[in-house]
């Protein structure tokens, strides 16, 4: 395996409980904008698609979604190939109200619960025959949370999927920050508190640059190959999977899955 350069443990804005509510939020939507108008995630959909086939499930737990768009994203361009799925959102720190939006828009994608969900510790009612989930956000994470959130999805035995739009090299950022300029300067006229929002971006560089810093700081956090295999060496239930993908024209995003060996668990 090649290794990457080394990961940094570096703060990011959208993690930091002193940012302004109103700052994260930003990020976590001009996230979700650039995605789909930069059309990122269009790699993605074949090898998750084969994913959700080998777990044997349509129904999917997505974990730490955020403001939901990646969900979103991927389940319309599944069912643009006939693949249906319903993706259930959660986070430890649920942002109902989006969520709400998605949820009436799109009734037969989006599900949602509005209460805090522990990614290492989910409950077996909620998680049972549902294939799990995260996007763009396994790096925000220390390994022994990872390992807790991986531990927890062999318990269950119905298979996780990871990934991540970049590599752990800032150089490759490229296409994700030209779609990520644009909905950060777009970011005032959507959703709430926009009078603050357009103080961040129009009238200080503010967000511009809390926005360039964690694009930067996410690729240095990523994991790599030789890290999440570590991560799950004794965990046999399941059957560990890497790829890339195209990210636009210049850039790679990652996956890692695992899926049952014996077959989807009921």
């Amino acid at each position: 395996m090649k290794r990457a350069l080394p990961r940094l443990r570096l703060f990011e804005f959208n993690d930091a409980a002193w940012a302004p509510p109103a700052l994260r939020e930003l990020t976590v939507d001009s996230l979700s904008l650039a995605l789909e108008r930069g059309r990122l995630m269009d790699g993605l959909v074949t090898p998750f698609a084969e994913f959700l086939a080998a777990a044997g499930s349509s129904e999917v737990l997505d974990l730490c979604s955020g403001a939901g768009g990646p969900a979103r994203i991927l389940s319309q361009a599944l069912r643009a190939r006939g693949v249906a799925a319903r993706f259930t959102l959660t986070d430890l720190h649920p942002r109902v109200v989006a969520w709400e939006r998605l949820a009436e828009a799109l009734p037969d994608c989006i599900a949602h619960v509005a209460e805090p969900v522990d990614a290492t510790a989910v409950a077996a009612e909620l998680g049972r025959g549902k294939a799990r989930v995260i996007i763009n956000a396994l790096h925000h994470f220390p390994p022994a949370i990872v390992r807790g959130i991986f531990a927890d999805a062999a318990r269950a035995g119905t298979g996780i999927f990871i990934s991540e739009s970049f590599e752990r090299n800032p150089l490759l950022a490229v296409d994700f920050i030209a779609a990520g300029v644009p909905a950060v300067f777009t970011s005032p006229l959507r959703g709430d508190d926009r009078w603050l929002k357009a103080l961040l971006v129009w009238a200080t560089p503010i967000a511009a640059l809390s926005s360039l810093w964690d694009t930067v700081v996410s690729t240095l956090r990523v994991y790599d190959e030789a890290e999440l295999r570590s991560l799950v060496a004794d965990l046999p239930q399941l059957e560990w999977r890497w790829g890339t993908y195209p990210v636009g024209r210049f850039g790679r995003g990652t996956w890692f899955s695992g899926v049952p060996r014996a077959g989807p668990t009921a």
